[in-house]
């Protein structure tokens, strides 16, 4: 079946590359220029992948995301951002984003990150529907989280960084590992993301509990530990 993928991009002549590319590598292709459209279409059908700009008129890609997320926990969305800095980073990967590009790019780079993410969403067929650790328990259909029964609320990535180290309990993750498996694409530059996302995690799952779930191993990453009962 031939992939979909909805690129809402108000520059015209980046669309236009974006369109042409994208349907040379086999996918069909649909684009709109504004954030309000873009929501509307995001949510009107099944896509593949969406590419999502962040500065749009009518509304920003980050609203448009919040709204896609509302209605859709699983389509991979890259944005395309002109701002490198880790806040806005961070932002983009609080409202649900897998990866981000900033403008201008590499389209092959650009490529190989829409491949590597459709893939791994293809790829990722859950076993069961819960995971647990300790009293911290996860619904992966529901998108829950509770710990000792009390409900921990969580943004989306960091629901996907906690039951990607849940599913590895009791091994030590490097920080490379984490971005490629749960951002989506190959390591490259700074992991700083990594320890930025499990310090929100230790706020939300470790502090006021006991044990201590999430262990760092100095120097390497870190570990989600499986205490005995």
């Amino acid at each position: 079946m031939t992939q979909s993928i909805l690129v809402i991009e108000d520059e015209e002549h980046i669309a236009r590359v974006l369109t042409l590319e994208l349907e040379h590598e086999g996918y069909e292709v649909e684009t709109v220029h504004d954030g309000r459209e873009g929501a509307r279409l995001a949510t009107s059908k099944p896509w593949s992948l969406i590419l999502l700009d962040v500065m749009l008129p009518e509304w920003n890609g980050l609203e448009v995301l919040r709204r896609i997320r509302q209605v859709n926990a699983e389509v991979p969305v890259i944005l395309l951002t002109a701002r490198d800095a880790t806040p806005d980073i961070v932002s983009g990967f609080d409202q649900g984003a897998n990866d981000y590009v900033t403008k201008p790019f590499v389209i092959e780079e650009l490529l190989a990150r829409i491949r590597n993410l459709i893939g791994l969403t293809n790829r990722y067929k859950p076993e069961t529907d819960t995971l647990s650790a300790a009293d911290l328990t996860i619904d992966l259909k529901a998108r829950k989280v509770t710990r000792g029964g009390h409900p921990i609320e969580l943004t989306p990535k960091e629901f996907d960084l906690l039951q990607y180290l849940i599913q590895h309990k009791g091994h030590v993750l490097t920080r490379e590992q984490i971005i490629s498996d749960v951002w989506g694409y190959d390591f490259v530059g700074d992991t700083n993301i990594v320890d930025v996302y499990i310090r929100y995690l230790r706020q939300k799952v470790d502090k006021g509990y006991q044990p201590k779930l999430i262990k760092t191993a100095r120097g390497v990453g870190y570990e989600l530990a499986d205490p005995e009962p």
